[in-house]
Order: C-alpha cells, then sequence, then structure tokens
C-alpha cells in the first residue's frame, strides 16, 4: 500500500488531478475494492451497466450515465451493502455495422466485396478497439466497476442467452416469420422497427389523379396521393361505403394508369371520406393501411421497389429510376395523357432511419415478428402494482400508453453484424429447424441439405436480456441467484421504449421476477444551445479533452449538481470551471486544516462540553447536512444532494467556520484550539463528497491520514470508509440563530462597503443593535471586526433616530447602523457624486436630442436606433441612483 500511495510531505499548492486520478484508481483496483463478495445475509445493492456501442469513443451523455452510477455504487459500498455495478459492452448491430462500412468506403470497399466472414473479422477487429477505448475512457472517469465480471453482448454466454430466449419464444408460438408491412432504411439494406424511425414534418404535394372506369368510358374516379410513383403497385382503389359519391362505382373496374392493368372498386370503413376526394388508391406493398385493407378485401401485393429503393421490374417502362425520378417521369406522363388533375401543397410526416437519416420506404417483405401483447400485460402490472417504481413518475403515464398500444416487434435484421437468427432451412422437406446449438443435420427429415437463416437479430433483442443474461442466465448461477432481480437500471429517458420496456418484457418472460426494483431516468446532455449531443450532428465532445482541462471530479461535478431526473442538462464551460473551483476550494481548506495540525498538533479528543458556539454551530449545521443529504439520496435526488455539500462545504464551511478558526489560532495558548472540529467536520464531509467527487477526497484522506493518529482514519481507503451517519445529540439550534446572525451582520456590512464603494483597506464604524442576542454576538466583535473591516459597537437597542448620514441595515433580528462619515470623506463624496451626475446628465441630454432628431430616426437602420435607446434607458438608470445617493449624502 505504501508504494501505491506515496503523498507528498507538503501538500502542493493547488490540486493538479493528473497527478493524482491515475494513480488511485489503479490502488483501488490494486485493493479488489470493486468486487463484492456474496453474504447471503446481506441484501445487495446491484447496478447493471447499460453498455455503450461499439461505435468509437464514450460522449458526454456516457459520462453523465457513468457519473449517476457510480454516485448510487460508492455510496451504497460505503453504506456497508455488498455492492455490483457490472460492467458491458454493446455489438450495437445496425450502429457499428455502418460506421465500418464508412470506413470501408474510404478505402474504396464494401462488405459484399469483402464476403461475409471477412467482413465480420474486420467488424470483430473494431470491436476489440472500441472496448479498449471505452474501458480507458471508463476508468479515467473513476468508474467502481467489477471489471472481472465484464460482458460484451456477443461473448458466448450471452449469445447462448440470445439463441435460448429465441427458440422458446418460437416454441411458445410468440416468434413467427411473415409478410407484413417493415420500416425498410435502403442506406442501411434492413428492416428497423417503428421505434427506430425518426418522423419528420415535411413540406410536400397532394397529387389529384383520373383513373379512368374500365367499362364506362369517359368516367373516372379521382385519387389523391402524395406519391405519385406507388401508383404503380396499386392493387385497387378504396371508397368508403357510407360515401353516396361512389355507391355505384363499387365492384366496378378501373384501369391504373400507365400501366393499363385493371383493378378493382372496394368499399372499406377504413376509408377517410374527408381525405382528398375520398377516394382512396391502395398499394398494399408500400403502405401500412393499404397492407391491412388488402388482408381484408383479399387483394394481391405488388411490390415495386428493389432494395435500394429504385423501382423494380414491376414498374413496368419506369424500372431503373430511384423514387425521385420516378415520381418526375410518372408526373410527366400522367400530365400528358391529360390524368393529372391538380397538384396542392401539403405538409406530411415522413419516417427517416433514425441511424443515418434516409427516408424510410415501407415495404412488404417477409421477416421474424416477436408478438408483444401478451408479453406487455405482466410487464404493465409490474409498473402499476408498484413493484418496479420509475423515477421521475411523469414517465410512468408516457411507458403505459405505448405498452397498452404496443404492436408486434420485427426483430429480423438484414445486417451480418450481430446474433444471428437460429433457425435452419431444410433444402429437402422445406421445413425449419429452431436450435439453440447449431445442427447437423434437419430437424424433421434428417437431411444434411439445411443452411442457416442469414439475418441477425434487432440489437435491442440482446439488450433486452442485458441484467438477467449478464448474470449468467439461462444457467442457474451464484451471481443470477444472489445478484437477481437487480437494485436500479439507470438510464436516458429516451430509450424508455427501446430498453426498458423490453426489459422488463424479457426478464418476466424468462425469469418470471422484474428484472430490476427502481428504473431512474435522467436527462439528456444538450450543448449550450440546448441540441441534443450526437455523433449524428457532430456536436459530441470527447470527455477525454475535458477530463485533460479540468480534471474528472470538475467533470463530475459539472454533470451532477443541481441536476433532477428527467430532465435535461446544458453543459457549459462555466460549470466546468465551477467544478474545478470547488475542487480547488476544497483542496486549499485541507491544506489550511494539515498546515494548522503541523503548527499546532492533532489533539484528537472534541470536548464537546466546552465547546465554544462557533464548534456547536458547524457540528450542528454538519449534521442537518448529514441528514438531508442521506435522505435526497435515499430519494434519487442526487444533484440537490450534491447541491446542499456543495453550499454547506463552501458557503458554511469554508467560507465562516476556517475564517473564525483562524481567528482562535492566532490566538495561541488559552483559547480551546479549533483543530478537533476542523478535522471532525473535514473527515465527514469528505466521506460525504466522495461518492461525486473520487479521486480529490481519497487525495485529501490520505493527506489528512498521514498525518492523524491511526484511530482517526481508521479506513485505508475513504472508498470503504463508513458513510458518516447524523448525530442528533449535536443539534443546536440556538448557535445555529446566534452564527446566523453574525454571518447576516458581516454580509451586510460588506454589501454596504461595496454599494458605497468604500476603499478596500478603510476602517469602518458599525453599531450593531442585537436586542436579546446581545451577548451571544459580543463575543464575536473580534470575528465581525476581522470579517467585515468594521468596528462594531454592540448595543441592546437603539434609542435615538438615525440621522440622514447614516446607513441602517435592517436584518432578520438585528440592525445595524453605518456612519457615513466613517464610511468615505462626506465632502469629496458629494463632490464626486455632483461631477458624475453632471456627466451623466450631459450623457442623456445628447442622446434625447438624438432621439428625437427625425432625420436620425428616417436615415439610422433599426438596430442602430435600438442601440441608442438602450444606451438612453442604462444612462436614466444610472442618473437616477446617482441623485438617490446623492440627496441621502
Amino acid at each position: 500500500m505504501a508504494e501505491a500511495t506515496q503523498i507528498q510531505d507538503e501538500m502542493p499548492k493547488a490540486y493538479q488531478p493528473n497527478k493524482v486520478e491515475q494513480k488511485w484508481y489503479k490502488f483501488w483496483l490494486k485493493q479488489g475494492y470493486f468486487k463484492p463478495r456474496i453474504d447471503p445475509k446481506k441484501k445487495p445493492f446491484v447496478i447493471i451497466m447499460p453498455p455503450p456501442n461499439v461505435t468509437g469513443e464514450l460522449h458526454l451523455g456516457h459520462a453523465l450515465t457513468a457519473t449517476l452510477e457510480d454516485i448510487m455504487t460508492r455510496w451504497h459500498r460505503m453504506r456497508g451493502e455488498p455492492t455490483l455495478w457490472l460492467p458491458g459492452v454493446d455489438h450495437a448491430g445496425i450502429a457499428a455495422q455502418v460506421v465500418v462500412e464508412q470506413l470501408l468506403a474510404k478505402e474504396g470497399l464494401t462488405r459484399h466485396q469483402m464476403g461475409r466472414d471477412k467482413f465480420l473479422e474486420r467488424m470483430w477487429q473494431w470491436a476489440r478497439e472500441c472496448r479498449g477505448t471505452i474501458l480507458e475512457q471508463h476508468q479515467r472517469l473513476g468508474v467502481s466497476c467489477d471489471w472481472s465480471r465484464e460482458r460484451f453482448t456477443l461473448d458466448e454466454g450471452p449469445s447462448r442467452a440470445v439463441c435460448t430466449a429465441f427458440v422458446r419464444l418460437y416454441e411458445k408460438g410468440l416468434i413467427y416469420r411473415g409478410e407484413r408491412i417493415i420500416n425498410w432504411c435502403p442506406r442501411c439494406a434492413t428492416a428497423l422497427s417503428d421505434l427506430e424511425v425518426d418522423h419528420k414534418e415535411l413540406a410536400g404535394n397532394l397529387y389529384y389523379i383520373r383513373y379512368p372506369l374500365a367499362e364506362d368510358k369517359g368516367r373516372f374516379i379521382t385519387v389523391a396521393t402524395t406519391r405519385p410513383e406507388t401508383m404503380l403497385g396499386d392493387t385497387a382503389v378504396a371508397v368508403n361505403p357510407a360515401d353516396e359519391r361512389f355507391k355505384d362505382m363499387v365492384g366496378k373496374k378501373v384501369i391504373l394508369p400507365l400501366l393499363g392493368r385493371e383493378i378493382p372498386v372496394v368499399a372499406d370503413e377504413a376509408v377517410d371520406p374527408s381525405f382528398g376526394t375520398g377516394a382512396l388508391k391502395i398499394t398494399p406493398a408500400h403502405d401500412p393501411v393499404d397492407f391491412e385493407l388488402s388482408q381484408r378485401q383479399g387483394l394481391p401485393l405488388v411490390n415495386i421497389l428493389n432494395p435500394d429503393a429504385t423501382l423494380n421490374e414491376n414498374a413496368g417502362p419506369y424500372a431503373g429510376l430511384d423514387c425521385s425520378s420516378g415520381r418526375k417521369v410518372v408526373l410527366a406522363d400522367l400530365e400528358k395523357e391529360g390524368l393529372l388533375v391538380k397538384v396542392e401543397d401539403y405538409s406530411h410526416s415522413v419516417g427517416h432511419c433514425h441511424r443515418c437519416q434516409t427516408v424510410i420506404e415501407p415495404l412488404a417483405s417477409e421477416q421474424w415478428f416477436l408478438k408483444t401483447a401478451s408479453l406487455a400485460k405482466p410487464a404493465i402490472q409490474a409498473v402499476t402494482s408498484g413493484q418496479i417504481s420509475i423515477i421521475p413518475e411523469r414517465f410512468i403515464k408516457v411507458y403505459l400508453n405505448w405498452m397498452e398500444n404496443i404492436r408486434d416487434w420485427c426483430i429480423s435484421r438484414q445486417l451480418w453484424w450481430g446474433h444471428r437468427i437460429p433457425v435452419w432451412y431444410c433444402a429437402d422437406c422445406s421445413e425449419l429447424t429452431v436450435s439453440v446449438d447449431e445442427p447437423k443435420s434437419c430437424s424433421h427429415c434428417g437431411s444434411d441439405g439445411i443452411r442457416q437463416d442469414p439475418d441477425v437479430l434487432d440489437t435491442w433483442f440482446s439488450s433486452a436480456l442485458w441484467p438477467h443474461s449478464a448474470l449468467g442466465w439461462p444457467d442457474d448461477t451464484d451471481d443470477l441467484d444472489y445478484f437477481y432481480p437487480t437494485t436500479v437500471m439507470e438510464t436516458g429517458y429516451d430509450i424508455l421504449f427501446f430498453w426498458i420496456a423490453r426489459m422488463i418484457m424479457m426478464g418476466l418472460e424468462d425469469t418470471g421476477q422484474i428484472p430490476f426494483h427502481t428504473v431512474y431516468l435522467h436527462g439528456l446532455i444538450r450543448d449550450e444551445k440546448g441540441e441534443k449531443m450526437s455523433k449524428l450532428k457532430g456536436n459530441v465532445l470527447n470527455p477525454t479533452g475535458t477530463l485533460e482541462k479540468y480534471g474528472t471530479d470538475a467533470l463530475r461535478f459539472a454533470l451532477s449538481t443541481g441536476t433532477s431526473p428527467g430532465n435535461d442538462i446544458r453543459l457549459s464551460p462555466s460549470r466546468l470551471e465551477a467544478g474545478r473551483n470547488f475542487a480547488n476550494k476544497l483542496w486549499n481548506a485541507t491544506r489550511f486544516v494539515i498546515r494548522s495540525i503541523e503548527s499546532a498538533g492533532a489533539d484528537t479528543e472534541i470536548q464537546w462540553q466546552l465547546l465554544p458556539l462557533e464548534d456547536r454551530w458547524i457540528l450542528s449545521r454538519l449534521s442537518r447536512t448529514v441528514s438531508s443529504v442521506t435522505g435526497l439520496m435515499d430519494a434519487f435526488q442526487f444533484g440537490e444532494a450534491q447541491r446542499q455539500l456543495h453550499d454547506f462545504l463552501w458557503g458554511e464551511f469554508c467560507d465562516w467556520y476556517i475564517e473564525m478558526a483562524k481567528i482562535r489560532l492566532k490566538a495561541g495558548e488559552g483559547v480551546l484550539s479549533p483543530i478537533p472540529v476542523l478535522v471532525h467536520v473535514l473527515k465527514t464531509s469528505l466521506r460525504l463528497l466522495h461518492p461525486y467527487m473520487p479521486f480529490i477526497t481519497e487525495e485529501l484522506w490520505q493527506n489528512l491520514k498521514l498525518r492523524l493518529l491511526q484511530n482517526w482514519l481508521e479506513a485505508e481507503s475513504i472508498m470503504v470508509a463508513a458513510y458518516p451517519e447524523a448525530d442528533e445529540t449535536a443539534l443546536n439550534p440556538e448557535s445555529e440563530r446566534v452564527m446566523e446572525s453574525v454571518i447576516e451582520i458581516v454580509h451586510s456590512i460588506r454589501n454596504a462597503r461595496a454599494e458605497y464603494r468604500v476603499e478596500a483597506g478603510r476602517w469602518i464604524e458599525a453599531r450593531i443593535y442585537a436586542g436579546k442576542l446581545k451577548s451571544a454576538i459580543t463575543l464575536y466583535s473580534e470575528a465581525i471586526k476581522t470579517l467585515s473591516r468594521a468596528r462594531p459597537v454592540i448595543l441592546d437597542t437603539r434609542q435615538e433616530r438615525a440621522t440622514d448620514n447614516d446607513v441602517v441595515l435592517v436584518l432578520k433580528e438585528v440592525e445595524v447602523v453605518l456612519p457615513m462619515e466613517s464610511m468615505f470623506d462626506l465632502e469629496l463624496e458629494r463632490k464626486r457624486l455632483r461631477k458624475e451626475i453632471e456627466q451623466i446628465q450631459a450623457e442623456v441630454n445628447r442622446l434625447e436630442t438624438r432621439l428625437g432628431d427625425s432625420a436620425f430616426l428616417a436615415k439610422a437602420p433599426a438596430a442602430v436606433i435600438d442601440k441608442e435607446r438602450d444606451k438612453l434607458a442604462i444612462r436614466n438608470d444610472r442618473l437616477k441612483r446617482l441623485k438617490e445617493q446623492f440627496a441621502r449624502l
């Protein structure tokens, strides 16, 4: 331990994070502090890390997740609970494959040119590189994960869990293969679930097209559509059966323009008579509503698109064109034939791929689906019954609304990277073999002529199993038995449906138990403009650069202080600077305490019966802070807990108690030393702060440990020191009342000095009318004198009236009177004010004259005029305040 925890004989003047952080992280790892021991007598605290994607480096959103989860983990560990934070990384399916394909494109290669095996080798190489980077970044952030239990979603264990879950669901009839309308991304060349589609409102057109009736020459039925090119795949025209306008047309045939194919006119109640003309073109292969209608009406499907969104052979003469070009040619041909009636402006929602933002093509395709309705019912019950809590509670309504309207989940993806679907097709009997292990022959006919489905599973399928697969399911492991269900699932609110809902469904389905007791949803990290940080937008910040500039603890402080569950955070340089400043304040406070110990010696006992009022005050405030912070931590209000810690340490301990302690230390012998209280408050505060700022608290703890008797700091590391408990016997309302008045007096005098621009070195007089607090406050006349540079005279109550040359400060329980003649030379101040008033008045007159000039107002740009008006308003306000100040003199 001595080698790992070398402490300099004298603390450096400033905190140097780069010389501290890696040293302590290696020490924690070596000591094995991150690894819990299974203790059947104790209830564990468990978090399974939301696995970052192997798509590159971590961003600040990951840093927020890591910070919040590490706060919880370190806090529960300090409370003596067996604490497991299990780390992991996600293979990321489509997201990772897109990244690697983009890298290959720069080399002039495609995955198809490489072939599946070679491409997967390249994917594994990329994944290994990313995992190394993610591990290093997580350790830089100070995360106290049990790295011996780290998992990757494509590891053998989680992969077997995926196959096992698939086979079980298939055997229960919940997984099926069928033709449905899916969301097809031409760029990614794969199906997407509904949740992977972003809908954007776009300005477009509504095209009115005439379809000639086959038998009634000269008659037409007019339809309205936003996508005229898809008419090439029409198999019917539908009207509402109650619509009198089309009653005589139902059952007849119309001729599909441009292609000449006859299609029927059908009646269906799903048609909205108020949209367009009331007649709807039906393209079952390219529209979900049309697909459902076609199933009811027994209509055929005509797919007109290739996987790359070009028109195929079913589009006739338009084959080979992309959709945009096809639309232009189709519209030109319709107009040529007199079938394009009119075009109107029309805004409508268009789906885009969540990953690459390519426009989505609805496409009828044979895919694998998971029936979710029966899985959703127990997942809804788990939340409504209170088995699972969602923080903040407002997201319960959002969760329930989605779950109650859930649709079957398309789980197959036309990708190469991921968990390959465990289904084999027999060339001889056409039956399917569905198996966890790779079969050697068909399970139906015994033929060895079998081939595996080329598709992979949606990456969210494996993610849905994460809490139990990471702990060893489907095997009955010790970890699964002890650590499952887990305690908290902490993640961003933006993946409530993608992930949280699916984990609850699959956890209950696979294990019969909820996967976690509490869902904590944090907000999103936004940039200074309020934009969401994402790799696609290019506004993602690499935490590494931020760590180098400000230090890990400063970043963690900026990400956690004042934040609340479910609310977004705007990360600005000022927040990071505030974190760095707080770290330096804490460093300097500890440095002062240590220097005091070295010069005056370290008393080991607090003499409670002899404590002066300020000692009783700070100990009382410390106990209240411990109690409040613990309550806030229990309620998952980590941002408010951190804010209160900051305010206590900076605003009470550093700014007031330490300053008063300095006065006592200067007094020397005959005065009770404040050192025992200084040390007690400091070491308690360091333990309170450790979950938030682990590195600096460890460094300061070790510095204290080196200079104090061992029984003061029993723990060899602050990380395994006991978390503080409130001391009810230390509560002292009377000391808090008196010290509140003392602080208020000093604050008010300082503010008056600033307002009246009193020279920094000038001593002023202060008459303090303290009433019942006179005797208590008299004890602090020296502190008031030192801290406010005022010579106080403390009296009972004010008898005489204040003069016009007195500044009267009415406080909560006392009154302070400051004679102006003690603050400055009255005659000189009057001259100064008179001169400044004359100067400002001249400025006001000039601006009023200019703004009253019609020629200026006619010629000057509006921005210039507004600027001059703003100047005038500022000068008038300043003039008013100067005149009021002059009147008081």
